[in-house]
C-alpha cells in the first residue's frame, strides 16, 4: 500500500469509527497496561510543565562490588518506581536501581565483567541489552533470551582491547521493549581505554538525552496511534533526567561531551549557540582524527557521539535542538527546532591553558573486501479487518518472527549490506554484536562517501537513501538488526542473523 493510502486509509476508518476503533486499538502492540501503570490514548488535558534550570547533574555511577583486580561486578534491579519530574506530582516509571537513567557502568578495556539482573517487573518478561557492546550472542540479551518476571540471571562477558567507547543498555525482550525503555530503563555504559589520547584537563561530561511524556497528573500516557506509526516523541527531552539543567564553567574551558540519544524514536540535530564543535567519536569509539569546525551534529536514536566544544567567552551558551524532517506519517507532527536542553553558563575566572588535543588518536582498520552482498529493504503496510487495523513495518517484505533465521554468515566473514529505504520516512539501522564501517550511501543518484572513518553500530538510513556497510562478525549465535526506532522494531522491522563458527 503506497503511503498516501495507507494513512487516507488510517484516517478515514478512525474518523468512522471513533471511539469503538480506538477501543480496539489498545490490543495493538505499545496500547496496554504495564505493572499496573497508566496507559491511555491521547491524554485530552494539558501536558505537565517540568522545572529548568537546575544545576547540572552527573549521571550517577554504578559501584563496582567486587574485590578481584580486573573484575567488575554489581547488580542491576528493574523495578516500577516513582520519580517527581516535578515538586507537586510523583509519576510512576520503571527504574534500575531506583535510578531513571539507570547508573553510568564505568569499566576499563580488559575488564571482565559480571552484572546480576534481577527483573523485579511484576508481570513482564525484560532483558539488558548492552548495546553495541561486543559481547557473545548468549549474553547479547536479545529478545530469544528472556527474563521472567521475578527471575533473575548474570551477564558475564569480557571487554575486549581497543573496545572503549560510549555504549548504552536498555531492555529488549519481545513486545514490549519501546514501553520499558521510555518509561525509563536505560543507562550509559563507558568502556574506558587503558591509556586515553584526549588529555584530562578536557573533562569527561556525559549528557544521556531521553524524551518524557507526561500529563498534568503526573501519569506518563501510553502509546498513541501517530506514536504507533512514527515512534514515540514526548514532550520534553531530558538532559540525565533533568530539564535544561546549567553547567557552570570557566571561560577558556575546552569540555569533551559523550552524548547519547536514547529515546525512542526524537532525532535530535544539535547545535551548541553556534560554537565551532569538534567531533571525536563515534558509537564505536573515538576517530582516527579530530574532525574539527562542524557547527551541528545529528543523532538518531540509539546513536553516541564524542564532542568538544570550546567556551571562550563569558555568558551563557545554549545546547539547542535545530529542525529535521525525518518524515511523519498523520497529523501532530513535533516540533523539533528551538528547544534548549542544556545551558553552559561561562563565568568566573578564566581557565588554565588546554593542553593540545591530538592530531591522531587511534587507526582503524579499513574491512577487506566483502565475499557476500547481501539488501535489505525497508517497507511499511496497514491491514484492516472491519474497524481494526494492524501496523506492519517489514524487512524485505516481511515481519519479524521470533522462530525463523533471516541470514546465514559465519565468523569473520565480511559482508557488503545495503540498506534500502524506500518509504516517506527515516529509519535509524542497528546491528547486535558488532560495530560496521559505512562504505557510501546513494540517494537521488548520487554516491556520497562518509565524512570520516568510525566504527559504527546505527546508522539512519534516510528516505529514499541506499546505505552500505561493511559487516563482520566475530563471535557465534543468534543476533539481532532492526530499526531503532522501537515502535517500528516491535511492530516488525527486525530480523535474526544466525553466525556460524
Amino acid at each position: 500500500m503506497d503511503r498516501r493510502n495507507f494513512l487516507l486509509t488510517g484516517a478515514a476508518v478512525l474518523a468512522a469509527s471513533g471511539a469503538e476503533a480506538q477501543m480496539k486499538m489498545r490490543d495493538m502492540p505499545g496500547m496496554g497496561n504495564m505493572d499496573g501503570m497508566h496507559s491511555a490514548m491521547p491524554h485530552a488535558g494539558k501536558g505537565l510543565a517540568l522545572p529548568e534550570g537546575a544545576p547540572f547533574k552527573e549521571l550517577p555511577v554504578l559501584a563496582n562490588t567486587g574485590t578481584t583486580p580486573n573484575v567488575f561486578e554489581a547488580v542491576l534491579a528493574a523495578a516500577p518506581d516513582k520519580k517527581r519530574f516535578a515538586s507537586n506530582v510523583e509519576t510512576p516509571v520503571l527504574a534500575y536501581n531506583g535510578e531513571t537513567p539507570g547508573p553510568m557502568i564505568v569499566a576499563t578495556e580488559g575488564t571482565k565483567v559480571r552484572i546480576a539482573f534481577v527483573n523485579n517487573l511484576r508481570t513482564e518478561e525484560s532483558t539488558i541489552h548492552w548495546h553495541g557492546m561486543p559481547v557473545p550472542a548468549d549474553q547479547d540479551g536479545n529478545p530469544t533470551d528472556p527474563v521472567a518476571a521475578k527471575a533473575s540471571r548474570v551477564y558475564e562477558f569480557e571487554l575486549p582491547e581497543d573496545s572503549a567507547g560510549s555504549y548504552w543498555y536498555h531492555p529488549h525482550p519481545h513486545g514490549r521493549t519501546a514501553e520499558q525503555v521510555y518509561r525509563g530503563l536505560a543507562g550509559a555504559f563507558i568502556v574506558k581505554a587503558k591509556s586515553d589520547p584526549i588529555p584530562a584537563a578536557y573533562g569527561d561530561t556525559s549528557l544521556l538525552f531521553t524524551d518524557l511524556r507526561i500529563a498534568a497528573d503526573g501519569t506518563m500516557p501510553g502509546n498513541t496511534m501517530a506514536d504507533l506509526m512514527n515512534g514515540r516523541v514526548g514532550d520534553h527531552v531530558l538532559v540525565n533526567g533533568v530539564k535544561n539543567p546549567t553547567l557552570t564553567l570557566p571561560p577558556g574551558t575546552a569540555r569533551r561531551f559523550r552524548l547519547f540519544n536514547a529515546t525512542n524514536a526524537r532525532y535530535l540535530r544539535l547545535a551548541f549557540g553556534g560554537l565551532p564543535i569538534t567531533i571525536i567519536g563515534s558509537d564505536g569509539g573515538l576517530l582516527e582524527a579530530p574532525v574539527h569546525g562542524a557547527k551541528e551534529v545529528l543523532l538518531a536514536p540509539a546513536e553516541r557521539m564524542e564532542i568538544i566544544v570550546a567556551f571562550d567567552k563569558p555568558g551563557p551558551v545554549k545546547l539547542q535542538t535545530l529542525s529535521y524532517d525525518r518524515g511523519w506519517m498523520g497529523e501532530g507532527r513535533p516540533k523539533e527546532a528551538g528547544m534548549t536542553l542544556l545551558t553552559v553558563d561561562v563565568a568566573g575566572e578564566k581557565a588554565a591553558p588546554m593542553p593540545q588535543l591530538p592530531d591522531r588518536f587511534r587507526t582503524i582498520a579499513t574491512l577487506e573486501s566483502p565475499v557476500t552482498k547481501r539488501r535489505f529493504v525497508f517497507g511499511e503496510n496497514m491491514t484492516m479487518n472491519g474497524d481494526d487495523m494492524k501496523m506492519d513495518f517489514l524487512i524485505n517484505g516481511a515481519s519479524f518472527d521470533m522462530h525463523r533465521v533471516d541470514v546465514q554468515t559465519k565468523v569473520g566473514q565480511v559482508e557488503l549490506w545495503e540498506i534500502e529505504n524506500p518509504t516517506d520516512m527515516d529509519h535509524p539501522f542497528h546491528v547486535h554484536g558488532t560495530q560496521f564501517q559505512i562504505a557510501e550511501s546513494m540517494r537521488g543518484g548520487k554516491a556520497r562517501k562518509p565524512a570520516y572513518k568510525a566504527w559504527k553500530d546505527t546508522v539512519n538510513v534516510a528516505r529514499g537513501e541506499t546505505v552500505r556497510l561493511l559487516v563482520r562478525q566475530d563471535r557465534p549465535g543468534l543476533r539481532m538488526y532492526h530499526c531503532h526506532i522501537l515502535e517500528h522494531e516491535q511492530q516488525g522491522m527486525m530480523g535474526i542473523v544466525n553466525v556460524q563458527a
